[in-house]
């Protein structure tokens, strides 16, 4: 994910970061607000309870101190507590697995089923019936084969409210993402077909901060 950096406590949270010699090493984390809230009037109450942890893997500093960055996610976290007494928000995290199972295989190939047929809806083709979906084979050469990695793909991918992006970034084994992935695929798929329109999301949130 690229990101431009121009306020300051992230242009030194930047510098900390490259000042670690290990680039493996130079991560930090990324969590959502909740609509409408303010993390320094609400702390914790204000944000949601899983996050990701992302590493710096590219920064080009500009002339006048902002950052163009380039960083990577790595793994999630669950956030247990903040420290908000300096500007760069500091938090108390617990670091979450991914269990798997062997099922996850043949959840994973239903999903890329069903992604398949929703890119197909987002992009204006006609989908089939729910129960009857016919997707060319080739269309689904580009996507992972480790289930895993395709929930995540999926979760970013999907254009659904932050509530239930964070649902799927919550979800806690790979085989719950996946069913949670595959019903809103079957939701999302269907709608697009029945109204012949593609989502639009926030369209009734505040105007976004430049933040």
């Amino acid at each position: 994910m690229p990101l431009h950096i121009f306020e300051p406590r992230y242009r030194e949270l930047v510098e900390e970061l490259l000042a670690i010699p290990d680039e493996d090493a130079r991560e930090f984390g990324i969590i959502a607000v909740r609509d409408g809230h303010d993390v320094e009037r609400e702390g914790m109450d204000a944000l949601f309870p899983v996050g990701t942890a992302t590493i710096l893997r590219q920064a080009e500093r500009l002339d006048d101190g902002r950052y163009d960055i380039v960083t990577a996610g790595s793994r999630r976290f669950r956030l247990h507590g903040i420290d908000t007494s300096e500007p760069l928000i500091r938090g108390d995290v617990e670091f979450l697995d991914d269990p798997t199972d062997a099922r996850d295989l043949f959840a994973a190939l239903e999903v890329s089923r069903r992604f398949v047929a929703y890119r197909h809806a987002l992009s204006g083709q006609v989908a089939a019936a729910d129960d009857d979906l016919e997707v060319d084979p080739d269309d689904d050469e580009d996507l992972p084969d480790d289930p895993t990695v395709l929930s995540y793909l999926v979760t970013a991918a999907m254009v659904l409210p932050a509530s239930e992006r964070q649902d799927l970034l919550s979800a806690e084994s790979t085989g719950a993402r996946l069913a949670l992935a595959r019903s809103l695929l079957h939701r999302e798929t269907g709608l697009i077909s029945a109204l012949s329109a593609v989502p639009a999301i926030d369209m009734s949130s505040p105007d976004p901060s430049p933040n």
